[in-house]
């Protein structure tokens, strides 16, 4: 048995360490180690719950928008306040633009250079004038010995893709993404004020009044993002997931243990009983029965986590986040999210399998497609294309709204931060099911607790022994050459969790550390 060590996992966001053993050519046992202590729940403790929007907009510059969005949701039932529909609307569009600036982003520039040798572009022989330009710039490069941000990168694979005209379409492809992620970037910025860190989104609603200019500037650009995801996005995603990365596809490769969960998100109403994504729960991969989420089945265990385990109880509104670094058998700072005690994915794929488009699932049927790493890349594309499509309805809401002498984007009445009070904000956000949980006591804030998609996904095992979501997937994960252990970070960016630096293997025989650079 040998053991591999992937630490920091680079092309993500964040501090992420990998440990896995191997035995005949497979993974047999996994640790998802975090490596960061966060600690933004124990500094609002005390402060006026209406920082906690701006406080916690400050965990992340990527997923930019969605914790100040969760965090607003939680403080309006804390609050008792009524968003009316203008703001719903308005902070819609903040939140979508960004998931349409966020998936293709991890598809081309985070996870694509995981399945192609991207040296291939240089026996290009068509004569696309576009893709000519494109493999000159990388013969020029090569020459120069300036391949970065496309080397260096895991060796190619048997499962990686070499036919120079899909991978020259691919490079080409990913630097039309970069031009489309500033894009959707600043569609966002058009009603949040900035990105990242938005600064529209308060308690209650949201400060930015639109006008008919900046619906139409928003409009223009959302249309070429509907091209491009429709064209180009999920066309390359189904061209690979269909074509060269099919066997991975078909063998689920980084499947996990087949728990799914969605919040639901984007209210399409003022009641939010018509929400575009769809909440849900699928146990055991059961696809025909489709279960209700129950906010106080969740809870956080903290076994093997680095904090203290909680004299007040495990649910969000009860737990503290205390650490100790001194805990006897804790590998990571995350915690253990558990839905009933059970381990549970969150992110596009439970949010499709939940939602159950039929488009999706005619592809999924048509190719024998299982729950893994491919399924996700798919499922995070086809999300993607709904959510542009249905992005113009809420724009034409929007604008009939604006038209209405009653037309509001806030709730005055419920601006001051009540005697006591406490309220969830659960939402889909693009890596998955968001919760932040807030309880206020004589004006302040007492308790807060956020439950983030990573979290559910990159936990560590809980306080039954049981492994979390990416740990089960890396289990029977191949790895035939422990020097190039590509098929692991293959498995652990599909859940894209979002970290830039080098990666180090441990030789199982020598324990030397070999070191190598790996993406940017």
């Amino acid at each position: 048995m040998a053991k591999v060590v992937v630490d920091p996992l680079t092309r993500i966001e964040g501090h992420l360490r990998i440990e896995v053993e191997v035995e005949n050519g497979k993974v047999v046992e996994a640790h998802v180690i975090g490596t960061m202590y966060r600690g933004i729940e124990a500094m609002l403790r005390g402060r006026d719950p209406r920082d906690a929007t701006y406080v916690t907009e400050r965990v992340c510059g990527v997923c930019a928008g969605s914790h100040g969005w969760a965090s607003s949701m939680a403080l309006d039932k804390a609050f008792g306040a009524n968003v009316p529909a203008g703001g719903r609307i308005i902070r819609n569009l903040i939140i979508g633009a960004m998931f349409l600036h966020d998936h293709p982003l991890h598809f081309y520039h985070l996870s694509a250079l995981d399945y192609l040798d991207v040296m291939a572009v240089a026996k290009y022989q068509g004569k696309d004038p576009g893709l000519l330009a494109v493999k000159d710039k990388i013969v020029k490069l090569v020459v120069a010995g300036d391949t970065a941000p496309l080397t260096p990168r895991y060796k190619p694979d048997a499962f990686s893709v070499n036919d120079p005209e899909l991978v020259t379409m691919a490079v080409a492809h990913y630097l039309k993404a970069l031009e489309m992620q500033a894009k959707a970037k600043k569609m966002s910025a058009l009603f949040a004020g900035k990105q990242p860190h938005q600064s529209s989104i308060v308690v209650g609603g949201v400060t930015m009044l639109p006008n008919i200019e900046v619906i139409e500037q928003f409009r223009s650009m959302l249309s070429e993002q509907l091209d491009f995801i429709e064209k180009i996005y999920l066309q390359d995603v189904l061209t690979f997931g269909t074509g060269p990365l099919l066997p991975l596809a078909q063998a689920g490769v980084g499947g996990g243990a087949l728990n799914y969960m969605s919040y639901g998100g984007f209210a399409r109403d003022n009641e939010s009983k018509d929400l575009f994504f769809k909440a849900g729960l699928i146990m055991n991969g059961d696809l025909s029965n489709i279960l209700p989420v129950d906010e106080k089945k969740i809870t956080e265990d903290v076994q093997y986590s680095w904090y203290k385990a909680s004299a007040n109880g495990k649910t969000p509104y009860t737990e503290d986040t205390i650490p100790d670094l001194d805990k006897k058998g804790a590998y990571t700072f995350v915690k253990a999210p558990r839905y009933d005690d059970k381990p549970i994915e969150v992110g596009p794929l439970a949010r499709m399998l939940v939602m159950q488009p039929k488009g999706l699932l005619d592809i999924i049927a048509k190719n024998n497609i299982k729950p893994g790493a491919v399924a996700r890349h798919a499922a995070r594309a086809y999300e993607t294309l709904l959510l542009v499509k249905d992005m113009f309805t809420w724009l034409d809401a929007l604008e009939k709204e604006m038209g209405s002498k009653d037309f509001r984007i806030h709730d005055t009445e419920h601006w001051e931060a009540p005697a006591t009070g406490q309220g969830a904000g659960m939402t889909e956000v693009p890596r998955g099911s968001l919760g932040h949980f807030v309880k206020v006591a004589d004006h302040k804030i007492e308790n807060y607790q956020m439950v983030v998609p990573t979290t559910w996904n990159f936990s560590p095992r809980d306080d039954n022994g049981v492994r979390g979501p990416v740990e089960q997937a890396l289990i029977g994960v191949p790895v035939p050459d422990l020097e190039n252990p590509v098929n692991i970070v293959r498995v652990v960016r599909s859940y894209d969790p979002c970290l830039a630096c080098a990666i180090h293997l441990i030789d199982p025989v020598t324990n030397d550390i070999k070191k190598f650079r790996i993406g940017w």
